[in-house]
């Protein structure tokens, strides 16, 4: 196949699930969160382990860097920012009453966003280390968070509660709520380049949808379902879009037409034996878009790029 995607590094070191992954926009070293409760930073040409980062006492749900800081997020109800030149927690954002599971940068301006157990997505400003707003009225844990370049003053939050929110984060209130799931939002995504009218959810009945911005109007479903829970969704500048399950299904996708177009499945390492240790938990690209992560259940990181 033409555009067909392979495996072609495994990295292997963390010593439990790998929950969460972050590039460095310079593209040269990327990091990892792990259910062993540590951050990993790898380098990215080479795949070797560069650095380990202990603090958190749960699994690691969230990373994200900007400049010289990381932002990790933890089931141990922590939020924390990491200074990368001296490699150690210069902050702990505190307010959540149960595990975080996800984080987003704000594309544009010096705001982070943590969703959680408790059923909450905190809004924080990361200059004054503040908490800004409070966007609560989902009914189950916040699972997902996206912000949106071209719509800077609206997120979207994806809960257990099988809804998305569409926010006004200048005024910390819903815009819309769309019931279009029956089963929780684990995963979105939205097109980096000229694309983003639009964004794309997952569920884990394996539905994936694409709504329009800002009103969330349903554009169209995405066709077959990849018949399992998805976890992870990221899109590239060329338009494809990966969507990963809990089997350890890879699907890629074209983002406009909304056909799929490889089927792939990740091989579990030796040693490795129950399904769980199949699922993928996390993926991302890098910062061409020309390398996809996954991060899974046996531990490992993969690395894929087209043939």
């Amino acid at each position: 196949m033409e555009r067909g995607w392979r495996n072609y590094r495994v990295i292997s070191g963390h010593s439990g699930w790998v929950r969460s992954v972050a590039v460095d926009p310079t593209n040269t070293w990327f990091c990892t969160g792990s259910a062993d409760r540590t951050i990993k930073i790898w380098d990215l040409a080479s795949g070797r382990l560069k650095l380990t980062l202990t603090g958190h006492v749960g699994q690691i749900r969230g990373v994200a860097i900007r400049n010289k800081n990381m932002f990790s997020a933890g089931e141990d109800k922590q939020v924390k920012c990491w200074d990368l030149e001296q490699n150690k927690v210069v902050h702990s954002f505190h307010g959540h009453l149960h595990g975080v599971y996800c984080l987003a940068l704000h594309p544009t301006i010096d705001v982070l966003f943590t969703g959680s157990r408790d059923c909450v997505c905190r809004v924080w400003d990361i200059r004054t280390r503040t908490h800004i707003h409070v966007f609560s009225g989902h009914e189950n844990t916040v699972s997902s968070i996206l912000t949106l370049p071209t719509h800077p003053q609206v997120v979207a939050t994806g809960s257990h509660d099988s809804t998305i929110k569409l926010w006004d984060i200048r005024y910390g209130k819903t815009m819309e709520t769309l019931t279009h799931h029956k089963k929780t939002v684990r995963a979105m995504a939205h097109h980096p380049k000229g694309h983003c009218s639009s964004f794309a959810s997952a569920s884990t009945d394996g539905n994936i949808k694409k709504f329009n911005l800002p009103n969330g109007q349903l554009l169209h479903n995405m066709l077959p379902q990849q018949m399992n829970i998805i976890n992870a969704m990221a899109v590239n500048d060329e338009g494809v879009m990966a969507t990963g399950g809990d089997n350890g299904s890879l699907w890629f996708w074209d983002w406009t037409s909304g056909h799929n177009f490889q089927q792939a499945r990740t091989k579990v390492q030796p040693g490795s034996s129950m399904d769980t240790d199949a699922a993928i938990y996390a993926l991302t690209y890098d910062v061409t878009g020309t390398i996809l992560f996954t991060c899974e259940g046996d531990k490992t990181i993969k690395m894929w790029k087209q043939r």
